[in-house]
C-alpha cells in the first residue's frame, strides 16, 4: 500500500500539522513516511500545501506531481490541485470560500464542512481535525489510535489537554463527510 497524499489551503488552517499528524500516525504503525511542507514567507493568510506519503515499502521521492488523494481547504489550492489528482482517486474538499467546485468526473469528490463544524464545536481550531477525520472516513489508512498517538507526538505537552477534543473533532468529520455528485451539481446551475 502506497498512499500519496496533498493537503492544501491557507497558512493557519493547520495545513501543515494536519500532514504531520498523518505522517506521525503512519509511522506508529511501521509504514515509511514522507513530510514535506511547502508554504509562502507570508505562512499565516497565505497558501501552504503540505505532501505526505504513506507506504509499505520505502519511497524513493517526497516530489510529486499526481496524487492519489488532495484535500483542498481553498480556492486557490482546488484551482492549482484539482487536476493533479490521479485518476480513480479521490479529492476532499471545504466548500465555505470555495466559487468553482470540483468538476472531474474520473475521481471519487467528497465534502466535508469542517469550518461549519468546528464553529458549532465551539473552537474553530479544532477544523483540520474534522477535515482529517472526513479523510480517515473515505481511506482508513491510519488507526484512530496511531492518530492519537501522533497527536501527542506533534502537539506540546501543554496542550495535551485538547487531544480530547481533537478526538471528538476527528469522531465528529467521519461522520459528516458527503459524497459529491458533479453531475447534479452541474445541472442544478
Amino acid at each position: 500500500m502506497t498512499e500519496e497524499i496533498i493537503i492544501a489551503g491557507f497558512g493557519g488552517q493547520g495545513v501543515l500539522s494536519m500532514g504531520k499528524i498523518l505522517a506521525y500516525s503512519g509511522m506508529m504503525q511501521g509504514e515509511e513516511v514522507s513530510w514535506m511542507p511547502s508554504y509562502g514567507p507570508e505562512m499565516r493568510g497565505g497558501t501552504a500545501n503540505v505532501t505526505v506519503i504513506l507506504s509499505d515499502d520505502r519511497i524513493s521521492s517526497p516530489y510529486l506531481k499526481v496524487y492519489d488523494t488532495a484535500i483542498i481547504l481553498n480556492q486557490q489550492s482546488m484551482d492549482k490541485f484539482e487536476h493533479s489528482v490521479k485518476p480513480g482517486g479521490v479529492l476532499i474538499y471545504d466548500p465555505n470560500g470555495i466559487i468553482d467546485h470540483p468538476t472531474r468526473t474520473d475521481i471519487a469528490i467528497y465534502q466535508i464542512e469542517g469550518n461549519r463544524l468546528a464553529t458549532e464545536m465551539g473552537n474553530k481550531k479544532v477544523f483540520n481535525m474534522i477535515v482529517l477525520g472526513g479523510f480517515l472516513k473515505v481511506k482508513p489508512i491510519v488507526q484512530l489510535d496511531n492518530v492519537i498517538a501522533g497527536l501527542k507526538k506533534s502537539l506540546p505537552e501543554r496542550y495535551h489537554h485538547l487531544i480530547p477534543l481533537n478526538k471528538e473533532a476527528i469522531t465528529k468529520g467521519m461522520q459528516h463527510i458527503i459524497s459529491y455528485k458533479v453531475e447534479s451539481a452541474l445541472i442544478d446551475h
